[in-house]
């Protein structure tokens, strides 16, 4: 009889820390997921502000060769 508690005791440790190693696992994936994300959001960020500082820059460009023109 107490050999049978024992059994049903380890069989269910041993589900228990199944399912706490399969929520670590999903949490890490999920972790590395979002750091995947933030790093392209990054990359897209730093892009859009270089076309933007670009056409900043074009816009002074033409603007400058306007008022020379008109000179």
């Amino acid at each position: 009889m107490n050999t049978l508690r024992i059994t049903v005791c380890a069989a269910a440790l041993v589900l228990i820390a199944g399912c706490g190693a399969e929520v670590a696992t999903t949490a890490a994936t999920g972790a590395a997921i979002k750091k995947q994300e933030v790093d392209a959001a990054k990359q897209l960020k730093e892009s859009t502000d270089k076309k933007i500082d670009a056409a900043a820059q074009a816009i002074q460009q033409r603007a400058e060769q306007q008022g020379n023109a008109v000179k």
